[in-house]
Parts: structure tokens; sequence; C-alpha cells
């Protein structure tokens, strides 16, 4: 990337937001269903209205970083409701088929469901908001305590509480322009067919048109494009089990020394995660965020030599590294905003402000838009004024891109419009991407001696191993694929055959799995997470045919905490 002479001489400091769009492989095995509804219904609120944002702003940039997972996930979802707007196929999720129609399910044990699920979203954001909805979920809440009376809720009724639920998840910049879904809040109750079709059309649109709108800001230049490894693998885990205790000696580790195979499993994610980036957007991206930062001297080593330039990790591996590089020496002054690389590799590594991210992600949502991005902005400023005499500073806010919004008001847009157009205009700020602040380096990068494993979350790997039922996770991942090694190795298998297999594999190898398990977390969502873990390791002893193991079908996790906003994000403290 050429850097212009006026960009040259650009001294304002440098800030990158890096918004990671992921959600995990909820799809059942082979054509059954999704048994979660996040990715269609993030599509059309926070993926849609984050890519508004930034078209609403021209001058403003930032980093989008995709997981090849959802981008298929999406695509399924797009076909599926094509192909039921076309010629009434039948759509493979349960909540959308309900508001697809034309049937209801008939008998309670289905309408206690599908009323349940009408029930999962912020109460204070998404549900007190709009008058009809939260009368109609007060009655949901009151069937659901006193069962018998779910019999007596009739088909409008349950028609009415699925409109509203999806009108509550519509992003707020398509709320605030689109005719249809204006009119749709305006009537109320008593929604038709009709009036389901029409939002059914709103949402194909919006699906459809995702990738499109990321591409074009890409092209102009606005977005840098970047992508996680395939299926969201901790990568540094497959390739050596021992990075878990890099961060942490003490850690209690599972039964399996080491993942069978997995550093070329690693390196499966990665070109399988740009096959399918480039399938979307039409070109190889020049940045990983590796999947939840989790990094190691030999996860980066094998990202160089795939191509990438960059790279990005949480803060706390920085810290870890530059004390175990100078002993007890202090860390030099913001030593958070600087690239490294490590060794001698010329990877650029950028490590999160877990200050400002967590300031968004976790406090500014209970603010005045206008308050909060002041407050992010003079805390730029002192970070500006801090590094006046590094030419090269930048400052890291990356997080989720999706679950934050839930916790502000209209979905986070007072916020991230104000954001977006105060700091594209300030005339000490300037927004970039990780590839610009790379090409116009003025100095050489600082390098590390030494990289200490870990990830964005304390820097270590505690978020998906270390825990028994996490430890439990990794024992069966690593006897199937010890199993599916010796399948591979002494069947014949089609072509087909094996891609299918390398696909489901990599589902099972998925970070997800082992960030829900662990009883801090809220039963409910472990309890969903666990038993799709558990089908879709069936589901590779299938493919194999290979006799499955007794404990496939035994519970082995289960929740029991409640932490903040549910456990979808976790704060640095």
């Amino acid at each position: 990337m050429s850097v212009s002479e006026e960009q040259e001489h650009d001294d304002r400091l440098q800030v990158v937001f890096c918004w990671h769009m992921h959600q995990p492989y909820y799809k059942g095995p082979e054509d059954s269903d999704y048994l979660l509804p996040w990715v269609y219904l993030h599509g059309m609120k926070d993926y849609a209205d984050m890519v508004a944002h930034l078209e609403h702003v021209p001058e403003a940039k930032a980093v989008v970083n995709f997981a090849p997972v959802l981008l298929e996930q999406i695509d399924d979802y797009s076909d599926q409701i094509e192909a039921w707007l076309e010629r009434g196929t039948l759509i493979r999720d349960p909540l959308l088929a309900a508001l697809a129609g034309p049937g209801l399910p008939v008998d309670v044990e289905s309408r206690k469901d599908l009323i349940s699920a009408c029930l999962r979203a912020n109460e204070n954001r998404l549900v007190r908001r709009f008058k009809h909805f939260s009368e109609l979920a007060a009655l949901a809440k009151h069937a659901l305590e006193n069962e018998a009376m779910i019999p007596y809720l009739n088909d409008q009724y349950l028609i009415d509480l699925l409109v509203w639920y999806h009108l509550a998840w519509v992003g707020e910049c398509l709320r605030m322009n689109d005719i249809c879904i204006r009119s749709l809040q305006a009537k109320g109750h008593g929604y038709t067919s009709d009036d389901r079709r029409r939002l059914m059309e709103m949402i194909w649109e919006t699906l459809n048109g995702l990738t499109y709108r990321y591409a074009a800001l890409a092209k102009r230049g606005q977005v840098e494009l970047s992508m996680t490894p395939y299926a969201h693998p901790i990568m540094p885990l497959l390739i050596d089990m021992n990075a878990g205790r890099e961060a942490l000696p003490s850690i209690h580790m599972p039964h399996l020394e080491h993942y069978p195979g997995g550093e070329s499993r690693a390196r499966w994610h990665v070109r399988k995660g740009l096959e399918v980036f480039e399938k979307h957007f039409g070109f190889r991206p020049k940045g990983c965020w590796p999947s939840e930062g989790g990094v190691s001297e030999a996860t980066l080593k094998m990202l160089e030599e795939e191509g990438f330039t960059w790279a990005a990790t949480g803060q706390q591996v920085l810290s870890n590294s530059l004390m175990a590089g100078g002993g007890d020496s202090p860390l030099p002054d913001n030593w958070v905003h600087t690239a490294y690389s490590v060794h001698e590799g010329h990877l650029n590594m950028y490590f999160r402000d877990d200050g400002l991210s967590d300031l968004i992600g976790f406090t500014y949502g209970e603010w005045h838009a206008d308050d909060a991005v002041g407050d992010l902005i003079n805390h730029l400023l002192n970070i500006a004024d801090a590094c006046e005499d590094n030419p090269d500073a930048v400052v890291s806010i990356i997080m989720d891109g999706e679950n934050a919004w839930e916790y502000y008001p209209y979905n986070g847009s007072y916020f991230l419009n104000a954001m977006y157009k105060r700091l594209a205009q300030h005339p000490r700020l300037r927004l970039s991407t990780f590839s610009e602040v790379s090409a116009r380096q003025k100095n050489r990068t600082p390098r590390l001696s030494k990289l200490v494993a870990g990830s964005w979350v304390y820097g270590t790997f505690t978020t998906w191993i270390g825990d028994k039922d996490k430890n439990r996770a990794w024992d069966m991942l690593g006897e199937a694929k010890k199993i599916y090694d010796k399948a591979l190795a002494s069947k014949a298998f089609t072509p087909e055959q094996i891609r299918e297999l390398e696909k489901q594999l990599a589902i099972c190898e998925g970070s997800d799995w082992f960030w829900w398990f662990g009883d801090y977390n809220p039963g409910a969502t472990v309890s969903d997470f666990e038993q799709l873990f558990r089908s879709q390791l069936t589901h590779l002893f299938d493919l194999l045919d290979e006799p499955k193991p007794a404990y496939l079908s035994e519970v082995f996790a289960v929740g029991s905490g409640d932490p903040s906003l549910g456990g979808v994000m976790k704060k640095n403290d």
C-alpha cells in the first residue's frame, strides 16, 4: 500500500477500530435445523448497522474482521429465505420458519419453545422500548410460569409475538429509513401473512446484501477486511497444548498431552479460511485476528508463512512478553500503543487497548452518547500527548462487532454515529487501518525477544482450557481426532467424503464450545453448547463409520452462573 506525501507528514495519533464479526457454527449435523438463531438476528441488526454507520460517514475508517463460518452461515440463511420466497421451501431454523409461516406449531411443547425463544432479547433495550412487544412479552412470561395458559394463546397472539420479536431485532439504521418496518411497527398488532412475508423479504434483502456492502467499502479504501481461521479454533493449543502453560504454568491441563496432527489442522483452518474469504470478497486479506487473539510464536510463524502481514491480540499478551524478555525491568512508556514484531519475523503485531475497548463494551452503553464520545476523545488526546515523540504510535480498539450494542439505547446508533463523525474530523486524531499504519511506519518496528503465548482474555487460555469441563471436552476431541486419523489411514474415502470429514472435524475444533463450558456460565447457554458439541462429535463418528463412544450420550457440562452481559463478552479487569 503506497503512502501519499500528505499522509507521510501527518502527525496525528493513529486510531484503529477493529470490529470482529463472529458467530459459532449453530447448525446441527448435515441438513438439520439451526439450533440457535443468532446468525440471522445479528445479521439484520448489528452487521447491517455496522456497515451502515461507515457508509454514512465516508471519511471514517475501520478494520472489519470476519470469521469464515459466519460468512458461510449468512449465505446459507440468505439462500434458504430466497428458496422459501420463491418456492415455499421449508426454512431450517424453527424461529424463522415460524415467522415465515403459514402454519404454526400445534403441540403445547413446541408452542412453549417458540414463546421462550421470543423472550431471548435484552429486556431494557429490545423489549421495553416497544409498547406492543412489552405487553406481548409480559403475557408470554406469565404463560410460561403458568403452563396451563399456553393452549389458550391463539395463533394470532403467536404471530404478533413473532413479528414484534423480529421487529425489535431490526437494525436501527434500517428502522429509521425503511417504510416497511415503520409501517409494521405502526400497525402494532393483528399481523397477516402478507405482513410476515414483507418482513421476510426485508430480512432476505438485508442478509443478501451484507458482504457486497462491506466489499464496496473495502474497494474504496474505507474499510480493511481481515479474517479469522476457518472455524475459529484456538490455534496455539492445536499446534502445541503446552502453549497453555506459558502464561500460567500452574494451569490444570487435560489428560490429552498434545492434539494429534495439530499443526497441520491449524494450517488447514488458515488455508480454508483464506479460500472462503477470497470467495466472498475477491481478494486475500493482509491481516488476521487469530481466534480470540490466541497467539504463540508458532502461530505467528504460520500466519507469516501463509502471507499475512499483520495480526493482533490482547494487551496482556504484550505485557507478559515484555516482562519475559526484559526480566524485572519496568514496562516502557506507552508500551501498548506501538506495533511490534517477534524475533526476526516481518509480521506486524498490534495489541488491544483493553481500557478503551472495555469502556465501549461495558460502560458507555449507560452514558449519553455525546458524553461517551467526549470521554473517549479525552482518553485518546491524553495518549496523543504522551506519544508525541513516537510518530508510529497507534491505539488499537478491538472488540466484538455485535454483542455490545444490545446494551446501548437504539443499538448504539447515536454513539457510533457521533464517534465516527467526531473522530474523523478531529485535528489530532486519525482513523486508520492496520495495513495503513504498517505502510506509513517511519521507524523500525521494535522487536520482542520472546512472545508469551496467550489470548486477549487475561493474556492466558483459561477461558478455553484448565476447567474440568473444558478439559473433558479437549479429551473427547483428542480421542475423536485419533480415531479420525486411523480411519483415514485405513479406509477408502472419496475426495468428497474427505472434504466433508475435514469440515466436520473443523466444526468440532471451534473455540466456542470451550468458551461456554464451565459452571460460571449461564445454565441454559451451557446446555445449548454442550448438546451441540456432543451432536457434532457424534456426527463425526457417523461420517467415519466408527462406533460412537457411550459418553457422547451423557451430559458432561452444566452451568449455574450469571456473568456480566450473559457471558458473551469478558472484561479485562
